[in-house]
């Protein structure tokens, strides 16, 4: 329905914007000087509230979750004003798909020892639903930072597992490494989420018994259906030459142990339909059908940035997104799906608003996608991030001005042009003859252009406010107003019955309280009453 409702003003607003663009008028739709414009618009989307009083609360067979790393709000507006401009539109009127998600609330993201969290801890809550110190993944707050021998007994599971336990397929897709923080939580107990292999970890964690994160991917829940992402080279033994870059020695092999964790992997899977691909062409030329486990390394590290992908031998996130559910989805007990839009983090860090941005609007096609191939009738989609960053944009720009352009007027304290988009602090601070570098002297929307910050750092800092939750399918009304960050995958496994609070599932409620989604059947029967 919210699809229906934005698509006549969607059009006028194209229309309008391209006929009064070329006139030199205002740079807004002639319509939206009309009140009746808004009063009808409005009054649409109340009509469309209003029919969300009756609650989807069938049983969620399938669990997708979205996470934005560093998609604070301040990156969703962005990318929802870039999405727009990049189809033509002026942007701030524009739909990300998940604007059109029916619940929205917030969470709380601070870690248990750190005001603004960091991505380990974070995911450690929003994956296993307990709360947890900066740096760790998969433990308590119980367990200190790098401290091996506080890991043993604090150990906590995720939603991946509980799923895996209750016989569903699971998936996790990242455009960064497969052993990064964030689905790393899925499946790794460490104390320290620097541990990516045996190579990055002090000799007595090693002794002490402490295992790396990416052996644990394969270990500690061996059936994983579908692993994509980046991060080869910790999977190898130290120095053996990355396959696809053989002539760059920091892309060779990590592992001091000497395992080949691929090969490991082949093998045990010589058997059960499981496939290993490391690049586009062997990914898209699999048959989903014949495909029960995947194997998909693409980068010996993260995987490239979008703006930079090579769309030849690289995977986009939606390409890698649709194979994963469609492998998945053969499962008749349903699937679970983690999907990190990784690298949104990493352009912020380093200060590249277009690569953090580009990448925003890359996760927001994946989302498309899986809506596509998925029901709401049977499956839930959360989408949020982990934690914010200290990004921004603002100058009093007029409407429709490019995201990546300059206020509309100079500083009246130094005379110079700015850029909308800002940081608190990072690399791009930068003095020149003792003041602030003249933008209008250097090409700001480049892709790899720093935008100016306050604060000079070698990198930027994550940011502490509270991030959007955005929801859809059964039960994603229980994701309302301000929650705490962990409370998410309690919602998630209630509604699919999995884990934890599993007793409204069974007995004489199910039928009325949690039930089988059927609409196929319910078709069924309405054709059949017409016919007859």
């Amino acid at each position: 329905a919210g699809d229906d409702i934005m698509t006549a003003p969607a059009v006028l607003v194209i229309g309008s914007c391209l006929i009064l663009g070329s006139l030199g008028k205002p740079s807004f739709p002639e319509q939206e000087k009309d009140p009746k414009f808004w009063n009808t618009w409005a009054q649409q989307t109340l009509k469309n509230a209003l029919s969300l009083q009756t609650l989807n609360q069938n049983k969620a067979k399938n669990l997708i979750f979205f996470l934005g790393d560093g998609m604070g709000v301040p990156t969703v507006t962005a990318a929802r004003i870039l999405k727009g401009q990049l189809s033509g539109q002026s942007g701030e009127e524009t739909q990300l798909e998940m604007d059109k998600f029916p619940f929205v609330s917030l969470a709380k993201t601070y870690n248990t020892n750190a005001q603004v969290a960091d991505s380990a801890g974070t995911a450690t809550a929003f994956l296993c639903g307990v709360k947890a110190n900066e740096g760790t993944v998969g433990v308590s707050a119980a367990a200190v930072r790098s401290q091996c021998n506080t890991t043993k007994g604090n150990e906590v599971t995720s939603i991946l597992k509980w799923a895996k336990d209750a016989g569903k397929s699971v998936g996790l897709v990242t455009t960064t490494r497969v052993n990064h923080a964030t689905p790393s939580a899925s499946y790794a107990h460490s104390v320290d989420r620097d541990w990516l292999s045996d190579s990055a970890m002090p000799a007595e964690a090693v002794q002490d018994g402490c295992k790396d994160i990416a052996r644990q991917l394969f270990e500690n829940i061996p059936d994983i259906n579908v692993i994509m992402g980046g991060g080869r080279k910790y999977m190898f033994p130290k120095n053996q030459v990355d396959v696809e870059y053989p002539d760059t020695a920091k892309y060779s092999g990590t592992r001091k142990d000497g395992r080949n964790l691929v090969g490991e992997w082949i093998e045990k899977m010589e058997n059960k339909n499981g496939h290993y691909v490391w690049n586009k062409k062997q990914l898209l030329s699999l048959n989903p059908n014949n495909v029960d486990y995947l194997l998909g390394l693409f980068e010996p590290e993260d995987m490239t940035y979008d703006l930079e992908r090579n769309p030849e031998t690289d995977p986009s996130l939606t390409e890698m997104v649709e194979v994963a559910i469609k492998i998945l989805k053969k499962n008749p007990n349903g699937f679970y799906l983690l999907v990190e839009g990784g690298r949104i983090d990493h352009g912020h860090h380093e200060g590249k608003a277009k690569q953090a941005l580009y990448e925003a609007v890359e996760m927001d096609r994946a989302i498309s996608r899986a809506g596509l191939m998925t029901s709401i009738h049977d499956t839930l989609t959360i989408v949020t991030a982990d934690h914010s960053h200290v990004f921004n944009f603002g100058g009093y720009t007029h409407r429709g001005n490019t995201i990546f352009g300059l206020a509309p007027a100079v500083s009246d304290v130094d005379q110079k042009p700015f850029t909308a988009i800002l940081y608190g602090n990072g690399p791009g601070y930068k003095l020149v003859n003792g003041g602030r570098e003249n933008v209008s002297a250097i090409d700001y929307q480049e892709n790899n252009y720093q935008a100016q910050a306050a604060v000079p750092l070698s990198m930027e800092t994550h940011g502490g406010e509270d991030v959007a939750v955005f929801a859809k399918g059964p039960m994603a009304h229980l994701l309302h107003g301000v929650h705490e960050q962990n409370y998410i995958p309690h919602v998630m496994a209630y509604a699919s019955c999995i884990g934890q609070n599993r007793q409204h599932c069974a007995g004489h409620n199910q039928g009325s309280r949690l039930r089988p989604a059927l609409p196929s059947i319910a078709a069924l029967f309405t054709l059949i009453r017409l016919l007859f």
